[in-house]
């Protein structure tokens, strides 16, 4: 069995993956460090020269990949929700756990970073509130899900072990 977060950027998806991973002895896989090794270049990067498009073939490419291997957490980028091949493929792999954020939250989270692509722009709440609302619908049918708004890594960590637990009985 796996675990697969997914959900926004910002929401925490690498941090909790990591230290769950490091708690169970799970290895841990990063979608986005996988792309980034088999293209030679930054996310940043791929979106500015070869698009989005692009991106998103890569990574559904390494998401069949990484869902045919067995006791991993996958930290998956904010985007995967919007193929459903992906959500299917991930789905089947194990459990799939939505990290979720207020926009404020995210903001705070992402502002000084400097490799997100999508919130290259002048006014980043807009952004982020733009993409959320056409995300919406896909986070929405991950059937668990948690706020880490007002969470610690820690306590974000424990909600996700009584997720699994549940989910496995």
């Amino acid at each position: 069995m796996n675990l697969v977060l997914v959900g926004f950027m910002g929401t925490g998806k690498t941090e909790v993956s990591k230290e769950f991973a490091e708690r169970t002895g799970m290895r841990y896989l990063s979608i986005d460090k996988m792309i980034e090794e088999r293209e030679g270049m930054s996310i940043s990067d791929i979106f500015k020269e070869k698009g989005e498009e692009y991106f998103r073939e890569v990574e559904k490419s390494i998401i069949k990949e990484v869902s045919s291997m067995e006791g991993v957490v996958i930290d998956a980028g904010g985007g995967v929700v919007l193929d459903d091949e992906n959500m299917e493929n991930l789905n089947n792999s194990g459990v799939v756990i939505c990290l979720k954020a207020r926009p404020e939250v995210i903001l705070d989270r992402v502002d000084n970073k400097t490799d997100r692509p999508l919130l290259n722009v002048k006014d980043k709440l807009a952004k982020i509130n733009e993409i959320l609302d056409s995300r919406r619908i896909y986070y929405d049918k991950i059937e668990k899900s948690i706020d880490t708004s007002d969470l610690t890594i820690d306590e974000v960590v424990e909600q996700v072990k009584s997720l699994v637990k549940y989910s496995l009985n």
